[in-house]
């Protein structure tokens, strides 16, 4: 069923201080609006201060260190000098908003401004090079760090764990292409009060819309995590500019996702589910539904009403692109019990039609090969697990409006009456240059042309994606696998077909199905909690419904359910299933139970923004979000022993119209 998967590089309250305090995230509150009529700051050698929310910012125009100066007087190191050295600069011009100078030896012009309360730089370089820069979590008072790996996590930088090697689950060594590895195009650190814990009432985020070119290198120095961004300037890839910006927190730990939530508001680019939900009403049964891909009976007429007769009064119900998809009696049968259904596909793959293993990878006339991605030297980039060719998404939108081959193969997939459409691939960070004659393209043509298809197909049907990057936020109304914070040793444990499972048999694949037992290092590196923040549903959530990938179903994971299932209520968020006859029968109910304790909260919340996340107790293990301007408080407590009177392994959750919390608590939930 699934081509691809993505390639690789890669919280008491008692005497227990409450180390990261609740905020609404606004962009008022924790400083990234309303400096604009601030003037162009001062300007002393080669000191350049600029105000910014919260502060003032002082850049060494010699160097690009960059610190700052809060406004109760403590002073930030938000970036060490540019790696490897910049040459001299030349002379420094004032502009209306800050300055601008250049690095001659390095073909380089940097503006630097004040832009809506944050400090905005910019390079533009004149030949194909690279900077490294910033160097970031050098303040010795720098805490933890804010990753958006999957759904988000935070690390405390002198954690021994994370200070290992990626072999062992840590981050020491590693490096990540922003614009394929993380979710969103951010990284933040929290600062330390003075005894080395995070949440100190300080921290800093770092955005880079430059996305494509950037990569973001993890060392261990001195026992301390550390950053360094690099920007690869190639006029080939059309990454000649380079943008950062700084902005000053208060130190919680989803402040950096808060801060870019704020920017994309104010750039009319962040999506709105409501509006999604307006255009096309049937986007508004994903409200309180939770998602599953249905096989063998589970994908019939009398699947359905099973689970309807369950109790289960919303489900995303997905397929294969198999020889035996869903009939139109089983999808009308879903649509009429309030269900979204729909196929998986992809127009990521092509191969010979004559031997294609997968009718998505069977396309008509010349497609294939004629629209393989061509790497510089002419040969085709090979497709995923080595069949095929990828192939261009510029050669599809050109040929479209003649031959319309994604028309009419969304056509004949929904044909059946699906009103929903899983295009994997399409949204994650996997972009491709293409040197094809007649159809080439930079990785930001290829998102692009993405982004204009995606848009057709919501239009009229409810779009979903793999691991969607924020820059799909606005085309897409769900999104599988940017839940998932993947750490490099899944790929080689899914790849491992005894262990993890393979495709047989055909109507409950393995390695969907068969339980898997995760290694601790790996286990520690995904699902523990207290690394766990919500960063992904700080920034996005309200604008779609994103969910764990879907080949680590509910059940896939044993010793794993119990936290995913409080992570998916505290972030309001829905569970993943894989479900044939059999799984349906066995655990039905349990699922039937948990889906009924989250459908009112999604209903009421899953349109909101998440505007508070706190960890109630030191050792992190309780944690509490909060939606919209209270419309719903989720409290889960992830460790053994009570907290005022919410058991270990629970979650109490209450709307604002509630007397009490709802509870649940998952290893409880049998029906």
């Amino acid at each position: 069923m699934k081509s691809h998967l993505p390639r690789t590089t890669g919280r008491h309250r008692r005497t227990t201080r409450v180390l990261a305090a609740s905020f609404a995230l606004t962009a008022t509150t924790f400083g990234v609006a309303g400096c604009d009529s601030a003037a162009a700051g001062t300007l002393e050698g080669s000191r350049l201060e600029l105000p910014v929310a919260g502060g003032t910012a002082v850049v060494d125009t010699a160097s690009l260190a960059v610190n700052a100066r809060t406004a109760n007087g403590r002073a930030l190191v938000l970036s060490g000098p540019a790696g490897g050295g910049l040459g001299k600069p030349g002379p420094v011009t004032r502009t209306a908003h800050g300055a601008r100078w250049t690095y001659p030896a390095k073909g380089l012009k940097v503006t630097a401004s004040s832009e809506r309360g944050r400090l905005r730089i910019t390079l533009r370089a004149d030949r194909d090079g690279s900077v490294s820069w910033p160097v970031t979590g050098t303040d010795r008072a720098a805490a933890a760090l804010q990753l958006p790996r999957g759904e988000g996590l935070d690390v405390p930088v002198r954690d021994a764990f994370w200070n290992g090697g990626a072999e062992k689950g840590g981050l020491d060594g590693s490096t990540v292409d922003v614009s394929e590895g993380l979710s969103l195009p951010l990284w933040g650190y929290s600062m330390g009060g003075g005894k080395g814990e995070s949440g100190g009432g300080a921290g800093v985020s770092y955005l880079t819309p430059t996305d494509i070119g950037t990569s973001l290198r993890l060392a261990s120095t001195g026992g301390r995590l550390r950053t360094t961004a690099a920007h690869a300037f190639d006029a080939g890839e059309d990454t000649r500019d380079y943008e950062v910006s700084f902005a000053l927190t208060d130190g919680n730990p989803v402040a950096p996702a808060a801060d870019y939530r704020s920017y994309l508001s104010q750039r009319g680019q962040l999506g709105s589910l409501r509006k999604k939900i307006r255009k096309n009403s049937a986007n508004g049964k994903l409200l309180g539904a939770f998602h599953a891909y249905v096989w063998g009976d589970a994908r019939t007429a009398s699947g359905v009403d099973k689970l309807k007769r369950l109790g289960v009064d919303r489900m995303w119900l997905g397929y294969d692109a198999g020889p035996d998809p869903m009939n139109a009696a089983a999808v009308r049968a879903a649509k009429k019990a309030g269900y979204l259904v729909g196929p998986y596909d992809t127009f990521a793959n092509g191969q010979d039609p004559k031997k294609a293993d997968s009718p998505t990878s069977a396309w008509p006339g010349r497609v294939y090969p004629d629209f393989c991605i061509r790497k510089a030297d002419g040969t085709p980039e090979t497709g995923f697990g080595n069949r095929g060719c990828y192939l261009s998404s510029r050669a599809f939108e050109k040929a479209e409006p003649r031959k319309h081959y994604l028309a009419d193969r969304t056509r004949t997939m929904v044909a059946n009456g699906a009103d929903s459409y899983f295009l994997d691939v399409d949204a994650t960070g996997e972009l491709f240059r293409d040197h094809g004659k007649g159809h080439e393209m930079t990785k930001a043509d290829d998102r692009e042309m993405r982004l204009a298809r995606m848009q057709r197909l919501s239009k009229n049907l409810v779009l979903g994606s793999e691991s969607a990057q924020a820059w799909a936020n606005q085309v897409l109304a769900y999104n599988h696998g940017s839940g998932t914070p993947v750490a490099d040793g899944l790929w080689k444990l899914e790849r491992n077909r005894k262990t993890w499972g393979g495709w047989a048999p055909g109507n409950a694949p393995q390695m969907f199905f068969k339980p898997v037992k995760l290694p601790a290092e790996l286990a520690t590196a995904m699902y523990d909690s207290k690394y766990r923040v919500p960063l992904y549903e700080t920034a996005l959530h309200g604008s779609l419904v994103n969910a764990e990938r879907w080949e680590l179903s509910y059940e896939k994971l044993p010793e794993q359910k119990t936290t995913r299932a409080l992570l998916a209520m505290l972030y309001n968020t829905p569970l993943n299933y894989v479900l044939d006859g059999p799984t349906l029968e066995k655990k039905g109910p349990e699922m039937a139970a948990l889906q009924k304790y989250f459908s009112p909260l999604h209903r009421a919340a899953g349109t909101e923004q998440l505007t508070s996340f706190r960890w109630l107790t030191g050792d992190r293990s309780v944690q509490r979000t909060v939606f919209g301007d209270g419309t719903l408080t989720v409290t889960a407590n992830f460790g053994s022993r009570a907290h005022e009177g919410l058991p270990g392994g629970c979650v109490d959750a209450k709307l604002r119209t509630d007397d009490k919390p709802r509870r649940l608590c998952p290893a409880q939930a049998n029906g």
